[in-house]
């Protein structure tokens, strides 16, 4: 094996990038229209709270959007609207969506929002969640996206951390076999909050109208149309780079939400970046990513990244199959001369599942296709094999989290082009000093697995802190390894350099790409009136990367041979109520009792070790480990 490569475009800039970051990323902001001009990159005055480009002023959606239409690009596609699920298409050119941004940027001042206050946006994939978001950055104000697929409970936690001055929602969002209604699980969520918003606007869908303003609330309720109808323009805030520009909440180990912050200034620096360096895509390009705007990925690489370009970004609401069938990627590509796609492998899964042989793609003409990206979960090498094979262009796998808003590890198409590894996203993109960890915090030998943790500073468009949480913050990612930020994930450096993540080491699920709290589903497990305790465990799946399954022990007295079907059917129920049904729970397994140390700690990783037929780890400290043995046949029935 040869050694990590010492020559080229790449070894260049990431040596740069770690050894004079001050030098990397100026010349990187010079492609950023900045109101004050930054005079100093790193900020290093307060580890291990770094900033970048203190004292610079900027605004996030002049990049985005009217900068474009002052360059005489008016004219050119921005947005592309296609709904399957509807039959709707619609594009918008970069002065349409300056005119809607501006005119909803406006609405919501009319409503009181000033720079810094929190927007919570509520919305399924449509054009009007992208102007929310925009029209939130050009005011100043916060934006906080929840995906549309999350219950009353996740929702309504949201809602009191972020404390949003306005809620933004849709009467409904469609799915390929039902409508989804929003406003109420919105609603449910308001009155279980004790924090009120003063307004709660509603887009209007036909596929299922909502009802506004018919019953009390403690907050005023109108519909976006009209509130569209009197809207006067408005123009840019002057923000600092350091300003927050929205807040996305992911999975806590505890149930409790992380509200990771993203500033202005290191973030739009760092994803224009990345779609020239990273994804090799430029002004005029089509880019498809299909996601959805409640995840990082949506808002990272269906709204900021390719408007901060000027690129066109597709804005899908439909599903890889069933939307009408397999071949949906493949309409979308060849409708609209896509450049480049990103979505999880589980979207490639299910159309192999489908169509294996890519019979349903040689209707549609994909000679615009130059490079399909895969995030959100780990590639295995079976999908990459044949997405390359049926499609015949470099299918590239890239690693990075809600909390780095952007790739730490892949194979920078646009910087220098390298041999693709199946099951590695490649090699630590610039900026991120990515190093592997014993227990102890001493880096390991090539091809040794341990903790991959990335050094500090970590670069721009990173999380600076959680939303009024520098503790949390600390505690969470930073108090594992002096001077490191613990990503959660296990893997391996190989003689190469090429990065392998070889999966989660808390206790937070992947399921289909989306992360997932234990803690969230164990409590809606723990409110059942039959339950004594209970525990989830993300077992591998072949398709969705992880599923969950839940142990219960039922409190004394309760019948579990005769209520247990009952029980189980109810425990799914509540999941689905409480977390939604993004999260996939449908094993549960009544037991006796479940495997703890002696201080109490329920054994997790050990149960979801056993179940994935790995080599279990059993802790000195088990308190008894006759229930492990008891456990065995239940976690990995033998054939």
């Amino acid at each position: 094996m040869t050694q990590p490569r010492t020559e080229g475009p790449y070894a260049a800039a990431y040596a740069e990038s770690l050894n004079d970051p001050d030098a990397f990323w100026a010349r990187a902001a010079e492609a950023i229209d900045w109101i004050t001009p930054p005079t100093r990159v790193l900020d290093d005055d307060r580890p291990p709270f770094y900033r970048w480009f203190t004292g610079a002023t900027l605004n996030t959606c002049h990049n985005a959007v009217d900068r474009h239409v002052e360059a005489g690009q008016g004219d050119r596609a921005a947005v592309i609207y296609d709904s399957p699920v509807t039959g709707a298409k619609r594009t918008l050119t970069y002065a349409e969506l300056l005119d809607e941004v501006s005119r909803f940027g406006g609405a919501l001042e009319s409503l009181g929002v000033e720079k810094g206050d929190r927007v919570l946006i509520y919305m399924p994939m449509v054009p009007e969640a992208v102007v929310a978001m925009l029209a939130c950055a050009r005011i100043g104000a916060v934006h906080s996206v929840v995906f549309g697929g999350f219950a009353p409970g996740e929702l309504s936690v949201r809602i009191e951390d972020a404390e949003p001055k306005v809620v933004v929602s849709a009467s409904c969002g469609i799915e390929p076999k039902r409508v989804v209604e929003y406003k109420p699980m919105l609603d449910a969520a308001l009155d279980r909050s004790s924090h009120k918003p003063e307004s709660v606007i509603v887009l209007q869908r036909e596929q299922a109208r909502a009802a506004v303003g018919e019953r009390d609330t403690d907050w005023e309720e109108m519909e976006w149309a009209e509130l569209m109808t009197d809207a006067e323009p408005t123009s840019c805030v002057e923000v600092a780079a350091t300003d927050p520009l929205y807040i996305l909440y992911t999975s806590g180990t505890t149930g409790r939400p992380k509200g990771i912050v993203r500033d202005n200034g290191g973030h739009a620096v760092a994803l224009r970046w990345s779609m020239a360096n990273v994804y090799d895509v430029g002004p005029g390009d089509v880019w498809f990513t299909a996601s959805d705007v409640g995840w990082v990925v949506g808002h990272s690489y269906i709204v900021y990244a390719p408007l901060l370009t000027g690129a066109t970004t597709v804005l899908y609401e439909g599903k890889p199959v069933g939307t009408p069938d397999a071949s949906a990627f493949w309409r979308v590509i060849a409708d609209y001369g896509v450049k480049a796609m990103f979505t999880a492998p589980t979207a490639y899964r299910a159309i192999r599942r489908e169509d294996p042989d890519g019979e349903l793609m040689r209707a549609h003409d994909l000679s615009s296709l130059r490079t399909v990206f895969l995030a959100g979960e780990r590639l295995d090498p079976d999908t990459y094999e044949w997405a390359t094979k049926v499609l015949g262009v470099p299918v590239i796998d890239n690693w990075w989290q809600t909390e780095t808003g952007w790739p730490i590890a892949a194979n920078l198409r646009g910087l220098e082009p390298m041999p693709v590894k199946a099951g590695s996203p490649s090699v630590p993109v610039p900026g991120y000093a990515v190093e592997v960890l014993d227990e102890h915090g001493s880096p390991v030998p090539a091809g040794t697995e341990g903790a991959i943790c990335i050094k500090l500073p970590m670069p721009p468009g990173t999380l600076p802190t959680l939303w009024q949480d520098d503790e949390r913050y600390v505690a969470g990612y930073l108090s594992a390894f002096e001077g490191y930020y613990l990503t959660g994930d296990g893997g391996m450096v190989d003689e190469d350099g090429y990065l392998f993540v070889m999966g989660r080491t808390d206790d937070v699920l992947n399921v289909a790409g989306h992360r997932l709290s234990t803690g969230s589903m164990e409590a809606a497990l723990a409110g059942h009136e039959a339950v004594a305790e209970c525990a989830v465990i993300g077992v591998h799946d072949d398709f969705k990367g992880q599923l969950p399954r839940a142990l219960v022990v039922l409190k004394a007295g309760v019948d579990a041979e005769g209520d247990g079907d009952r029980i189980r059917a109810e425990l799914v129920k509540r999941v689905r109520d409480e977390v939604g049904p993004v999260a996939a729970l449908h094993q549960v397994d009544i037991v006796a009792a479940l495997p703890k140390t002696r201080s109490g700690k329920i054994l997790r990783k050990t149960m979801r070790e056993i179940a994935d037929g790995k080599q279990a780890t059993v802790p000195g400290t088990i308190e008894d480990a006759s229930v492990l043995d008891t456990l065995r046949p239940v976690l990995r029935p033998q054939p």
